[in-house]
């Protein structure tokens, strides 16, 4: 007699998206009220409980996957598409950038090009992502391996660029707008710390998202079997590194060119 075998499918409930969700909802709330309703106070509020909830779910989101799941190895499919949409919001800022450069030619290089304003920064600026893409991935390659002391290593030493890139940048801005080169000054001014500052922005989510990751590592739940986030993670880092020599030959060559 045939013996029937059962199949019961594993339904996956977790409480820690919602938090994540409602998280990501009050962020452009805040964003909201502070620029549009002028409510500074409900601004902070929403911003700040929404950032809470966010680092609650997430951290609470991951140990229970690495305390309880096991690794699909579908991650990349999520960051793929994320990283689409992203492409997504710098072109529509490139678009803009463009158009606004060749509409407004004459007084652009006439009035608006800053005399502070120099490639040399830009440049050494790629250098530095550049070598962080080289680190990142040689910590992707030694957590394969088996290797977290490798692996932390690797981390720390991107993290360290990336906070040097940061640094560097936000320096930059402070000289250029004491020059008078602020966001208002005119359209190049709007563009270019749009441009950069929307960059800026994404290595300090990458540099979160390395903190986040080499907590899981340090504490050996994150390893060689279960790569996905740290994967991710590695994907959206070179993305960022990829992008910022769009947005450099865009803020810096494209609108400091005199012509």
């Amino acid at each position: 007699m045939a013996h029937e075998v059962a199949h019961h499918g594993e339904h996956e409930v977790s409480i820690w998206p919602l938090p994540v969700g409602v998280g990501v909802l009050l962020i452009p709330l805040a964003i909201t009220a502070f620029f549009a309703w002028k409510a500074p106070l409900a601004a902070l509020l929403a911003g700040g409980v929404g950032l809470a909830l966010i680092i609650v779910g997430a951290t609470g989101w991951a140990y229970e996957f690495f305390t309880k799941g096991h690794d699909e190895g579908h991650g990349w499919i999520a960051i793929f598409f994320f990283i689409i949409s992203e492409i997504i919001i710098f072109g529509t800022m490139f678009v803009a950038f463009w158009m606004a450069r060749v509409n407004h030619a004459e007084v652009w290089v006439n009035s608006w090009i800053p005399e502070g304003l120099s490639l040399s920064i830009p440049a050494f600026l790629t250098l530095v992502l550049w070598a962080s893409s080289f680190t990142i991935w040689r910590a992707e390659v030694a957590l394969e391996q088996g290797s977290r002391s490798k692996a932390t290593t690797y981390i720390l030493i991107t993290m360290a660029l990336g906070i040097l890139f940061t640094v560097m940048h936000v320096s930059e801005w402070v000289h250029l707008w004491h020059q008078g080169f602020t966001l208002m000054s005119n359209m190049y001014g709007t563009g270019f710390y749009a441009l950069t500052g929307i960059h800026t922005s994404h290595v300090i989510v990458g540099l979160i998202l390395q903190a986040y990751a080499l907590m899981f590592i340090l504490s050996g739940k994150m390893n060689e079997k279960k790569m996905t986030m740290f994967s991710a993670t590695v994907a959206y880092w070179h993305f960022v590194d990829i992008m910022w020599l769009l947005v450099a030959s865009t803020a810096y060559v494209v609108g400091g060119l005199h012509i």
